[in-house]
C-alpha cells in the first residue's frame, strides 16, 4: 500500500484540533487507514539550520486513490468527523464562454490513443500545496498509471500557451523543443539519449522508444507543451505564481484516464478562488467519432439493499440511519421510493473503487465502527464466501485426477515462443498468443496457449525419478480476443502427461473417461450412434485427428454434445518423436488436454 507523508501541524490545523499519536492512530483505524509513523517521536534531521517539521506517514489502502495527497486525507477525515459536508464538484464555463479545445490526430491511435483535459482557473498555490500537487501526480503515475505505461499526466501554465491544442503523433526527428528545466532545444531522438542516464526519467523511455511515432501536444502556435509519457516542455512549466493550470492526461486505457483526471482536478479544485469548480475541455476526435468534454464529474447512481447491509454487518439499521452513515463516507444517499429495502446512493467522482453494493456495505461498516459491530456471528450473513463456479469445477477435476494416482504440478504461465509453438510442431498465426512487449529473458516471451510445455518441462527436470511419471495440471491458458476490452481472455484447461517405457495411451484415455464421467458426460460408442437412447444432456465421443504435435494415427479429438450443441474441447494422443527430442525426453509420452469451461 502507498505511504503518504503529510505535515503533522498542517494536518491537525486542517482538522481543527490537535491529537496525540495514540488518538490519531485510533482515528486512522476507525477510518480504515493506518498511521505508519509519527516522526515527532524520533530525532529529525536539521536542514539549513532548521529541524525538519514533524510528519505523519500514513498508509493508504490501494483502492483509495483520492487519498494519495494531503488535500484528500484532510478532506475525507473532516467529512468523516462531521466537520465538513461532501463537496459538490461542478463544471463551470470559462470567463469568455469558450472552452479550450484539444484536437486529436488519427495517427495517435498507433501509440497512445486517448487524451483528456481540464482547466483549474484562479488557483492559489503555496509551497506546500504546490509540492502536494506534484506529489499526487507522481503517486498516480506509480500506482494506478503503472509507471506511466497506462496513463501520463501533464500540467501547464495556461497563461503561457494559447489554444486550441493539438494532440499528434510524429516521427521523433520531427519533434523539437526545450524539455522541462533545460535550457537548450532538442529533437526527440536527442532527448531520448539525453535522459538515458537520468535515474528518474530513464525508466519511462522504453514505453515509446521503439515506436516509429511519438505522441506530442502542441498549442496553436506549435509550441510543444509535452511529449507524453516522458516530459513536459519548459515553456509552459508551472510555478508558485501560476494562476491557471491546464491539465492534459494521455493514456492507453480510457477508464484509468478518466479516473486519474477526476482525482487530480477534484482534489486541487479546493484551492481555487471558487472551490470545487473545474473548467472542462472539449476533446475533438473526428476520425473515430469519440469527441466529448472532460472531465465528467457527475456522481454515479447506484443502489444498495438495506437487508444486504444489515445481514453483512449483523445490524438492524433503518434506511435513514444507513444514509446518515454513508454521508460520513462522502456519499449522498436517501431511501429509495421504489422499495423500502433499497437505498439510492450517489457515488462521488473521486470514488472509482466503488463497483458493487459490497463496497457500499464496507463503508457503512467503517462509518458505524468496526469495533462496535456485534461480535456474535449473525444467523443470516451475506459474508459467507462461496467459490467461483469455475474454481469449484476445477477442484472436482483436480480431486479425481489425484485419486487416480496422478501428481499435480503448477508450472509458470509464461514460456518461450518456441516452447509454445515450434517445439510442439505448431505454427503461430499471430492471432493466438499474447506476447510480452519487453521480455526480460527468452524463457518468458508469451503467455501460454496450452498447458503441455509446462508438463513436459516438469518431466524433463524430473527424469531422474523412476518411471512411469504421471503428472497433471488444472489451470488457465490465455488467448488473444480483440473483441474484448483487454484484448485477451483466459480459458480453464485440464491437461495430463504420462512418461514411461510404454506409450501409456490407454492410461491417458482411461483418465479422460474418468474425468468426463465425474462431469456427468456419457461416452457414446460407434455401435450406439450419436442419437442413442439413454444419452443425457451431455455426451462425448472421440474421433481420430491429424495433429502434428502427435504421432500420426495415434491422436484423437474429444467431441462433446451439451444441450444439443456439439464442439471439440480437446485432444489426446502419443507425442511425436520430434517433440520428445525438443524437450529432451527419451521415453514415449502420451498427453491429454481439454477445455473444462464448457461444463459450467
Amino acid at each position: 500500500m502507498p505511504t503518504i507523508a503529510v505535515d503533522k501541524a498542517a494536518l491537525f490545523e486542517a482538522l481543527g484540533q490537535d491529537y496525540t499519536t495514540e488518538e490519531f492512530d485510533d482515528l486512522c483505524f476507525d477510518f480504515g487507514i493506518e498511521l505508519d509513523e509519527d516522526t515527532s517521536l524520533n530525532q529529525r534531521p536539521i536542514v539549513n539550520g532548521k529541524q525538519e517539521p514533524a510528519q505523519l506517514k500514513i498508509e493508504i489502502p490501494a483502492n483509495r486513490y483520492d487519498m494519495l495527497c494531503f488535500e484528500g486525507i484532510s478532506l475525507m477525515l473532516n467529512i468523516f468527523l462531521g466537520k465538513k459536508i461532501s463537496p459538490n464538484y461542478r463544471l463551470v464555463s470559462p470567463p469568455n464562454g469558450e472552452l479550450q479545445v484539444i484536437n486529436i490526430d488519427k495517427e495517435t491511435a498507433r501509440i497512445r490513443p486517448y487524451i483528456a483535459g481540464a482547466v483549474l482557473r484562479n488557483i492559489k498555490f503555496t509551497k506546500a500545496s504546490y509540492d502536494s500537487f506534484i506529489s499526487l501526480q507522481d503517486k498516480l503515475h506509480q500506482n494506478l498509471a503503472r509507471q506511466r505505461s497506462l496513463v501520463a499526466i501533464g500540467t501547464h501554465d495556461l497563461d503561457t500557451i494559447v489554444g486550441p491544442f493539438s494532440y499528434e503523433a510524429l516521427p521523433p526527428e520531427d519533434i523539437n523543443f526545450v524539455p522541462l528545466n533545460q535550457s537548450r532545444s532538442m529533437t526527440a531522438v536527442e532527448l531520448m539519449k539525453f535522459y538515458q542516464g537520468d535515474k528518474h526519467l530513464s525508466r519511462y523511455l522504453p514505453i515509446i522508444r521503439d515506436s516509429p511515432v511519438y505522441p506530442v501536444i502542441f498549442d496553436s502556435k506549435r509550441t510543444v507543451c509535452s511529449m507524453p509519457p516522458i516530459i513536459n516542455g519548459n515553456h509552459s512549466k508551472i510555478t508558485l505564481n501560476t494562476k491557471n493550470v491546464f491539465v492534459d492526461v494521455t493514456a492507453t486505457d480510457l477508464t484509468k484516464l478518466d479516473i486519474c483526471l477526476n482525482i487530480l482536478v477534484s482534489m486541487f479544485s479546493q484551492h481555487l478562488e471558487e472551490p470545487f469548480t473545474v473548467e472542462p475541455v472539449k476533446i475533438v476526435s473526428s476520425h473515430n467519432h469519440q469527441s466529448r468534454e472532460t472531465p465528467d464529474l457527475t456522481p454515479r447512481e447506484s443502489q444498495a439493499e438495506v437487508s444486504y447491509i444489515n445481514d453483512c454487518c449483523g445490524l438492524e439499521l433503518a434506511p435513514t440511519d444507513i444514509c446518515s452513515l454513508l454521508k460520513r463516507m462522502s456519499y449522498t444517499a436517501s431511501p429509495s421510493r421504489a422499495s423500502p429495502n433499497l437505498i439510492d446512493v450517489q457515488i462521488p467522482p473521486t470514488r472509482a473503487d466503488v463497483l458493487h453494493q459490497a463496497d457500499i456495505m464496507e463503508d457503512v461498516a467503517i462509518a458505524y465502527g468496526f469495533n462496535k459491530l456485534p461480535r456474535a456471528f449473525p444467523n443470516v450473513s451475506g459474508t459467507i464466501a462461496q467459490p467461483l463456479m469455475i474454481n469449484k469445477l476445477s477442484d472436482i477435476v483436480r480431486l479425481e485426477a489425484a485419486m487416480a494416482g496422478w501428481s499435480e504440478v503448477m508450472p509458470l504461465i509464461l514460456c518461450s515462443h518456441d516452447e509454445n509453438f515450434a517445439w510442439l510442431n505448431r505454427k503461430d498465426d499471430g492471432e493466438t498468443a499474447v506476447r510480452l512487449a519487453n521480455p526480460k529473458t527468452a524463457e518468458y516471451q508469451v503467455v501460454r496457449t496450452t498447458l503441455l510445455p509446462g508438463l513436459l518441462k516438469t518431466i524433463r527436470e524430473n527424469k531422474h525419478h523412476s518411471v512411469p511419471v504421471k503428472v497433471f495440471e488444472v489451470s488457465d491458458v490465455t488467448y488473444k480476443d480483440l473483441s474484448l476490452e483487454r484484448k485477451s481472455r483466459n480459458e480453464r484447461h485440464f491437461a495430463a502427461a504420462w512418461y514411461g517405457k510404454s506409450s501409456g495411451f490407454e492410461i491417458v484415455h482411461g483418465l479422460m473417461d474418468r474425468v468426463l464421467l465425474m462431469l456427468k458426460s456419457a461416452f457414446v460408442t460407434s455401435e450406439e450412434g450419436l442419437n442413442a437412447k439413454g444419452v443425457g444432456e451431455a455426451a462425448y465421443w472421440i474421433e481420430e485427428v491429424d495433429d502434428p504435435t502427435f504421432f500420426p494415427g495415434h491422436a484423437a479429438a474429444i467431441h462433446v454434445r451439451i444441450e444439443g450443441k456439439e464442439q471439440i474441447i480437446g485432444v489426446f494422443g502419443i507425442l511425436h518423436p520430434t517433440v520428445l527430442e525438443k524437450f529432451e525426453l527419451r521415453y514415449p509420452v502420451s498427453t491429454l488436454e481439454m477445455n473444462i469451461e464448457v461444463f459450467l
